[in-house]
């Protein structure tokens, strides 16, 4: 459903928190986390599929051309600057002390991967909140999904000196994954949560077990 379609010139839709055009007033967007919390806010108020790429760059005063050199998709909007934090936690793990338990490690680093400021971690919570419960967007974060996961198989397989394409970093990547958003779903399920706790308990059970020998 679209309300209004800007040019880069031009902006009459509504803002995100539907005050009044966003060309009054409000400056045109002249970042990439700018664009991505009025992304989010209009998700959140409108639900993902109903809001179009066209609403949201009306909303933040560009045009529909300039939303696509911050984002690839409206997918791409709803997961931020993912690949740098892909990067992050990939340099994460290449500096973990070789003595630390690799499955130690592996908790250590979601832990780490998700530890963010009060005002982050609020964005996160949107994000995730958006992600979960939007069929649309199912398929697309598989791949994502996927990116997360083989940070966590290179790592198990130069730890073990197996394939990345071995069964036990593989199977440790999904455990990691699935432990995370059993956390995730738990934390958007309540209001007094926090999400650091139930990841650590989660990603325990890993801690818990043991690796089995061989690739």
């Amino acid at each position: 459903m679209n309300r209004a379609i800007a040019t880069d010139s031009e902006s009459t839709a509504l803002g995100p928190a539907g005050l009044g055009p966003t060309g009054i007033g409000r400056p045109p967007v002249t970042s990439r986390a700018e664009l991505e919390q009025i992304s989010l806010t209009m998700f959140s108020a409108q639900g993902f599929e109903v809001t179009s790429v066209e609403e949201i760059a009306a909303a933040a005063g560009i045009g529909r051309r300039t939303f696509f050199r911050y984002f690839k998709s409206k997918n791409d909007a709803i997961w931020g600057d993912f690949d740098t934090q892909l990067d992050r936690f990939t340099q994460w793990f290449d500096q973990c002390p070789p003595e630390m338990p690799i499955l130690a490690a592996i908790q250590a680093g979601v832990v780490e991967f998700n530890s963010f400021d009060a005002s982050a971690t609020r964005l996160l919570k949107d994000r995730m909140r958006i992600i979960l419960s939007s069929p649309a967007l199912q398929a697309y974060s598989t791949l994502r999904y996927g990116a997360w996961r083989a940070v966590i198989v290179a790592f198990a397989a130069a730890r073990l000196g197996v394939p990345k394409t071995a069964l036990v970093p593989r199977t440790l990547g999904h455990l990691a994954l699935g432990a995370a958003l059993a956390a995730y779903e738990q934390w958007l399920a309540t209001d007094d949560t926090d999400l650091i706790p139930l990841l650590q308990q989660s990603l325990s059970i890993l801690t818990a077990g043991s690796i089995p020998a061989g690739p």
